[in-house]
């Protein structure tokens, strides 16, 4: 149930930064019902227990008719007037007293612009601040504090201004009709000296003028772009091979093959022939 709850207040939480920009440490807003809840049901220190609930640091308000209603419940109610005092005091801007609920609602308003969030028992309170867009909620039960999820109008009212911001406003769509109806002329403004400039065999004697741009020279900006062209690199002369001319590569050639028959002659072994006399067969007297 644990894991249960902080997954819903981390969501509510999400719900409230996102779409309406509460940012921490966030501000919270108590009544004199809940300070008394806090005290009787020994919820201490009640700081950390509201940052334990919102998942970030927190800074504890109250108002001037919060005080005033307590010290007029009596003597009960002593011991939450005096933590109720140590808490900071918003300020209201009504010269007269008020009840606390009806000081609360002034001070959040329509749009609750401080971004405040309320912590209260009053039931019809809560009620009331639920039809609000950006109003969270906190509240106790026995000696647990919870974080009211988000109302059905609250959701509602997010998705309308979510669909809003895509859409184009009406001083945006004017705009653009004005852009669309007088677009911006970026042609270059004509020559005076070009309109008496003589026609037919005449221009073909006369070399082209280049154009003159009086607003790039007054700015120091170049007519066009120059852009460098490389030019071509010569090899690396380590990494070329010497060139060999033809006729000594030829007559080495030929010394080759010359050197190469004499090593081939000298090489085969002539059979050397012995020539013995034949004898002659003794003939017979």
């Amino acid at each position: 149930m644990r894991v249960k709850k902080q997954k819903r207040h981390r969501r509510a939480v999400r719900f409230y930064t996102v779409c309406h920009g509460f940012r921490q440490p966030f501000k919270v807003l108590c009544d004199g019902t809940f300070v008394h809840h806090l005290i009787a049901n020994r919820i201490a220190p009640a700081d950390t227990a509201l940052s334990n609930i919102l998942g970030a640091p927190v800074k504890l308000f109250t108002t001037r008719c919060v005080l005033e209603e307590l010290k007029r419940l009596g003597k009960s109610y002593t011991e939450s007037l005096e933590a109720a005092q140590q808490l900071m005091v918003a300020r209201c801007d009504h010269e007269k007293l008020k009840t606390a609920d009806a000081c609360i609602s002034e001070i959040i308003g329509e749009k609750n612009q401080e971004h405040f969030f309320v912590a209260t028992q009053d039931t019809d309170l809560r009620k009331k601040l639920q039809e609000l867009p950006a109003v969270p909620l906190v509240f106790g039960l026995r000696n647990a504090l919870f974080l009211e999820p988000p109302s059905k109008f609250q959701r509602q009212f997010a998705k309308s201004s979510e669909e809003q911001r895509l859409h184009m406003t009406d001083l945006e769509k004017q705009l653009l009709r004005k852009r669309t109806n007088n677009p911006v002329e970026d042609q270059e403004p004509e020559d005076p000296s070009q309109e008496n400039a003589p026609s037919g065999d005449e221009n073909e004697n006369l070399q082209p003028q280049p154009r003159k741009h009086p607003v790039r020279k007054s700015l120091g900006v170049k007519d066009r772009p120059q852009f460098k062209r490389k030019k071509a690199k010569n090899p690396n002369p380590l990494s070329i091979k010497k060139k060999k001319n033809r006729q000594t590569s030829q007559t080495a050639s030929k010394e080759d093959k010359g050197a190469g028959d004499d090593t081939a002659r000298s090489r085969t072994r002539k059979r050397k022939r012995s020539r013995k006399s034949k004898k002659l067969p003794e003939t017979s007297s």
